[in-house]
């Protein structure tokens, strides 16, 4: 049977980093704790820099870069872009519940697929979950405050660190290699 030149060497590499073991103190578990540890970090910090010390909350908009960035305050009660809003304190402490199933869920299949990549997507995942639910217990809404506009389209909605790790993190798990098992480390 042939194989494409070079395919063998390749295939060899590939194995002998998937067989690699884990550097001293580092679990997939503490791989997406720490990446979780610090997306919540980095959403706070950010909040409480932006809508506190910045007083956006009633200030309400900062231009940053006039016409392309700017700090725009939106409180967010219902889910994606404000969908089912005025259910609000109701749905509040359910997408709390269901933001930390959700996690737990997303947490237990990386550990199962055991590769690097999934590991901290879901923790990245995980982060910006858990900051979005921080704030659901906190102020009762979920803060939004980036806005990004170009080229003369006006965009109506803010996002914030979270929504940003939600989605990389999900990118993440996405891209990681399929099969699970620790294949992904090749490229870790």
């Amino acid at each position: 049977m042939a194989t494409a030149p070079g395919s063998g060497a390749r295939e060899g590499a590939a194995r002998r980093r998937a067989a690699r073991p884990e550097p001293p103190g580092v679990s997939g578990a503490g791989r997406m704790a720490a990446a979780a540890l610090a997306i919540v970090v980095a959403d706070r910090a950010s909040k409480l820099w932006v809508v506190e010390g910045l007083d956006l909350a009633r200030v309400g908009r900062i231009e940053v870069v006039e016409g392309f960035f700017s700090l725009r305050m939106a409180w967010n009660r219902g889910v994606n872009f404000g969908l089912f809003a005025d259910d609000a304190e109701e749905l509040r402490w359910a997408l709390i519940a269901l933001a930390a199933a959700i996690s737990v869920a997303v947490g237990v299949w990386a550990m199962r697929r055991g590769d690097r990549l999934s590991q901290f997507g879901a923790g990245v995942l995980i982060g910006g979950a858990l900051g979005n639910a921080w704030d659901r217990a906190t102020y009762g809404a979920v803060a939004d405050f980036l806005n990004v506009t170009c080229c003369g389209l006006v965009n109506p909605y803010a996002f914030n660190v979270a929504d940003v790790a939600i989605f990389a993190g999900a990118a993440a798990l996405a891209l990681a290699p399929s099969g699970g098992g620790r294949a992904g480390d090749a490229a870790g």
